[in-house]
């Protein structure tokens, strides 16, 4: 009986050892280590997903905490980069304490800005987002029908992801922010015309106190039926076809596209950039003067003209500053 009773004892001391081996004793990754978990997966494939990873030492050990607590384990991405045990790694998991990826849209980003952003964040390739952001029109299409593309919609925003939300996700998300801010403004009549004009005063200036005055240009060269001339719309175009190399070339301004807003009067068919609230207000609400052209002033201004020799004027007075740098 006594011998028993010693190989209860052994058996006991063993299995505690093991449970403090298996759920008590800390890991320590080697490195940072994320794990993605997705919808509908098991405890047991959780488990073994974690084991996989070098997050916990048992399979057998998480799931004893699960059935002792039996707390739901939510999906998401979890990353690992300090000593933890099995039973607070199974505290995080049950309470969705899920890493995200931060995605910054500044101002004036345009589809391709935003997607390398994306890809730089580790939430997917650029060429995946691109797709989507051209293919997901009907998340704007009752707003403007003409979008050919989410160009203009993705909201400027700071952005917190995860690797379980899909691209569609993302660009909704987005999209969802654009139709928050342009109901606040009461945008919702000529849209696209507005995000379009928007857009380009986005990438014209980043001084926000001109750009209702930028604006106002570009609308009285629209009502004289007057060539825009707007270079980052030039751009545009030759990022569309692939060929931006940093400069505007003169091939770029004989560009058959309609982007070409030095060729073709009128407004490009689209925006050119995503705009923040600050271009969406100058464009509802641009400044009434008898402008017609503007310039830089090398100093991060504009000087702005009304007639063509005074504009003339200026931009010698641009390069003079160019030069003196």
């Amino acid at each position: 009986m006594r011998t028993f009773f010693a190989s209860i004892a052994v058996l006991l001391l063993a299995i505690a050892i093991w449970v403090a081996w298996a759920v008590y004793l800390p890991v320590s990754p080697s490195q940072k280590q994320s794990v993605l978990l997705r919808q509908g997966w098991s405890s047991r494939r959780i488990a073994t997903e974690l084991k996989n990873a070098g997050v916990i030492r048992s399979i057998a050990g998480f799931l004893i905490v699960h059935y002792i607590h039996l707390r739901p384990l939510k999906a998401g991405e979890y990353l690992f980069d300090k000593p933890a045990n099995a039973e607070r790694v199974y505290d995080r998991i049950a309470r969705g304490d899920i890493y995200f990826h931060t995605v910054v849209v500044p101002e004036g980003y345009n589809m391709f800005d935003v997607a390398a952003a994306v890809e730089q964040s580790g939430l997917g390739s650029r060429a995946d987002f691109l797709k989507q952001a051209r293919e997901d029109v009907s998340l704007i299409s009752d707003l403007d029908p003409q979008a050919t593309s989410l160009e203009g919609y993705l909201f400027p925003d700071t952005y917190n992801f995860t690797r379980t939300q899909s691209m569609h996700d993302m660009v909704a998300v987005m999209v969802r922010r654009f139709r928050q801010e342009a109901h606040g403004l009461g945008l919702d009549r000529d849209v696209h015309r507005v995000v379009t004009m928007a857009s380009i005063v986005e990438k014209e200036t980043a001084v926000p106190a001109e750009r209702p005055l930028v604006a106002g240009v570009y609308y009285n060269r629209l009502d004289k039926n007057v060539a825009l001339g707007a270079d980052p719309s030039v751009i545009y175009a030759a990022l569309l076809d692939g060929r931006y190399t940093g400069v505007i070339h003169q091939s770029d301004l004989q560009s058959e596209s309609r982007y070409n807003t030095y060729k073709f009067p009128g407004l490009p068919p689209g925006p050119i950039a995503n705009p923040g609230i600050a271009s969406l207000q100058a464009a509802l609400h641009p400044e009434k003067s008898d402008y017609l052209f503007f310039v830089s002033d090398a100093q991060g201004h504009h000087r702005f003209a009304r007639t063509a020799e005074e504009h003339n004027r200026n931009v010698a007075l641009y390069r003079r500053a160019v030069g003196n740098q």
